[in-house]
Parts: structure tokens; sequence; C-alpha cells
């Protein structure tokens, strides 16, 4: 575990020390920006769907039951409201990482490439089409998590932060780890890091999950994450050609 911390921790320095190049500025903002305006336009259209839903949902479900008893049902609309905000921010952020991963990365892989690894083989593991499932799957299960743990956040208190950056470090490391690799790697290598260097992926997921979290900092915190799972996936397939691995065309 310690020596994941060291690989997530030299991933970072080397993605701040990539961040302030011309090229990755120039697309620094643009998930973010690009996610809140999607999410933007569909709440200007369908909030009031969305939160009326909700409440009705809500206020069906418990009026014979103990809510009404306690007369506590005219809080359903401030209940709907705040579930629809639960919902949306963390879309935001995922819609944010999306467009990370699938329009972003391959600017973003090859600046890293070429300033760290010239001379590194290209084998093209990995495909668009593998990108587009990867993103669609992992995206899948951590929408389905994300829902199905919303009611733990009533129990935990304050350690129900826990929850999100959990689900954080697994999206993180799912999303970003195939594109960072589908470039230089093969199938085999990529199968190879996955499970031999999980341990490094999903600590470095953490540590780049909890930036999701800071305001103003999860702006740019989708694209800092690309750039530090680029760096830890380039130098660990690095490292195993260098060990005498002899890449495999697939």
């Amino acid at each position: 575990m310690i020596t994941s911390y060291r690989n997530s921790l030299r991933a970072l320095k080397s993605a701040l020390r990539h961040l302030f190049h011309p090229t990755i500025l120039g697309v620094l903002l643009v998930p973010a920006i690009g996610a809140i305006l999607v999410w933007a336009g569909l709440s200007w259209w369908f909030w009031d769907s969305w939160a009326g839903g909700i409440e009705s949902g809500l206020v069906n479900a418990t009026s014979d039951g103990w809510i009404a008893s306690l007369e506590l049902s005219r809080f359903a609309g401030f209940a709907a409201v705040l579930t629809v905000l639960l919902l949306i921010v963390p879309a935001i952020l995922v819609t944010s990482m999306l467009i990370s991963a699938v329009f972003a990365m391959p600017i973003l892989v090859s600046q890293v490439a070429r300033r760290d690894y010239p001379d590194m083989e290209r084998l093209k593991g990995g495909t668009f089409t593998g990108s587009i499932v990867n993103a669609v799957t992992s995206v899948s299960a951590f929408v389905l998590l994300w829902v199905l743990t919303l009611p733990l956040w009533l129990f935990l208190g304050p350690l129900a932060i826990v929850v999100p950056l959990g689900l954080s470090a697994y999206l993180n490391q799912r999303l970003f780890r195939y594109d960072a690799l589908s470039e230089h790697a093969s199938q085999e290598e990529m199968q190879r890091i996955f499970s031999q260097r999980f341990s490094d992926l999903f600590v470095l997921g953490l540590l780049t999950g909890a930036l999701y979290f800071v305001p103003l900092v999860n702006l740019i915190a989708p694209v800092f994450s690309a750039l530090a799972f680029t760096g830890l996936c380039l130098d660990e397939l690095a490292r195993i050609r260098g060990e005498g691995a002899a890449p495999t065309s697939s």
C-alpha cells in the first residue's frame, strides 16, 4: 500500500508538471464548462418534471404512513428539490469526466507521451469503440451504486463522505485507465496492468476523486485526473517493457 501511495504521488507530480503546458491549458476547462452547460439546459427544461415527479412519489408513498401522521408531508417539496440536486451535482461531475475520457484524453495522452515517452512503441490495444463501451459500463455501474447508496447518507452522518469518495475512486480508475493505455499498450499489456496494479490505480482514483469535492478545483479535476492516470499507466507500461516483457500486437 505504501508503494501504491508513492506511485500515486509521483503520478500527481507528473500531472501537475504537464498541467500548465499551453496545449493542456487549452482544454483544461472544456469538460467542466461543457458538462455545466448540458445539465443547465436539461434542468431548465425538465426541472419541474423532475422535482414534481419526486414530490408526488413521496406524497403518495407516505400518505398513509408515518410522515402523514406527523404532518411532515409539507416537506416533500423540499425533499424533492434536495434529491434532484443530489443527483444533478454528481451528474455534472460524471459528464465532465466522460468528456475528458472520450474527447480530451487523446490530446492529453499525446502530450504526455511526446514529452516523457517519445520512443514508446504504439501497439493500439484499445479502440474508440472500446473507449465508449468502457465509459458506458463504468458510468452505469457508478450511477447504480450512487443511487443504491443514497440511503446510507442518512445513517452515516459525517462518515457519509466515505461513500462518494469510494465511488469516485472506482469511477476514476475505471474510466481513465483504458484510455491512458489504449494507444500504446497491447490488449495483453492493458489487462496485465489493470490486474497487477489495481491497488495503485485505486489509490490514485481515491486521491484524485477527493478533488471533485473541492469548489473551483473540481472544474479542473477531470483533466488533472486524466493526466495523472496517463502518467501512472505509461510509467508502468515503460517499466514492464524495460523488464523484458516483449510487447505483443493484438
